[in-house]
């Protein structure tokens, strides 16, 4: 990444492999806020674009992400678009032809890895509610096991959109029902207690891993949680305006473009800023602000 980075959270670093994930599978995904531009320019053009990703990612415990893929984005009308597809993203001829097309001022991409619910379209990522947009990265340790009693904590209203079969659509709409769209740090951290207290009832010990994205349209969203010391990846960058040159992505100083993902799509990683574990970045008045996320 071409430019120094300006922020009032994070950490600059050299990025390595998740470590501690013991074979679980992870999903890769970026989200774009800021001047309107075309999806394949971060899509596609990048040194290690999310596409590359779903063959060849560097630091997740899988590197094939395969099990479907998603865009989500915001235009003229009052709801965002979603195309999503169980082909993988690499495999799709129609997926650089929509983002070659598509301007946007925020958008979603998410390649999937599935952690054992099947690959069909209602599992792939984005989902959206309203003027909602969501996609995860991680998983809820015990998931099987305690499935229904997740479910069993959904209002109605927020159910009755339940289309797939995922943790991460599950934690979504809990979330949508403990005021997601209201307040999305406040909502995210309640979540994660309840889901907490589920597993703790079942004598659920596996971890709950996660990385998240919300986007309503004008304000973007994204955190980082892990009931262990080893969470998803989760970086950012932000500035006057985030394009692609050469294979690099390059960042003018300024701002009023976030850009957040779960892996660097270039190989000079020393620009990239950190998500702690624990905390929730949010895009307001054009800029990145990360802190921990609220107790509950």
């Amino acid at each position: 990444m071409r430019s120094p980075l300006q922020s009032d959270g994070g950490s600059v670093l050299s990025c390595s492999r998740d470590q501690g994930w013991g074979g679980t599978t992870m999903c890769r995904w970026l989200a774009y806020a800021g001047a309107p531009q075309r999806i394949d320019r971060l899509l596609f053009q990048p040194q290690n674009s999310l596409i590359r990703q779903s063959l060849h990612a560097t630091m997740g415990a899988n590197t094939t992400n395969g099990d479907g893929f998603g865009l989500g984005w915001y235009g003229e009308r009052g709801f965002p678009g979603l195309y999503r597809d169980t082909l993988p993203a690499w495999h799709d001829a129609n997926l650089r032809s929509i983002a070659e097309q598509i301007r946007s001022r925020l958008f979603f991409a998410h390649v999937r890895a599935s952690t054992g619910t099947s690959t069909s379209r209602e599992n792939c990522h984005p989902f959206r509610f309203e003027n909602a947009l969501f996609m995860h990265n991680g998983q809820i340790g015990g998931y099987a096991k305690i499935r229904r009693a997740i479910e069993n904590l959904i209002p109605g209203e927020a159910y009755d959109h339940r289309l797939g079969t995922t943790d991460s659509e599950a934690f979504f709409l809990l979330a949508i029902g403990n005021g997601l769209l209201e307040n999305a740090p406040l909502a995210i951290a309640r979540t994660i207690r309840q889901i907490r207290g589920v597993m703790a009832e079942h004598g659920v010990e596996e971890p709950f891993r996660m990385t998240v994205a919300v986007a309503d349209g004008e304000r973007l969203w994204a955190a980082r949680y892990s009931s262990n010391p080893n969470p998803p990846s989760l970086f950012y960058a932000e500035g006057g305006e985030i394009g692609v040159q050469g294979g690099e992505v390059v960042v003018e100083p300024g701002r009023g473009c976030v850009l957040v993902l779960s892996e660097p799509l270039d190989m000079h990683k020393g620009g990239w800023r950190e998500v702690p574990a624990g905390h929730v970045l949010e895009m307001r008045s054009g800029m990145a602000h990360v802190s921990q996320l609220p107790q509950s």
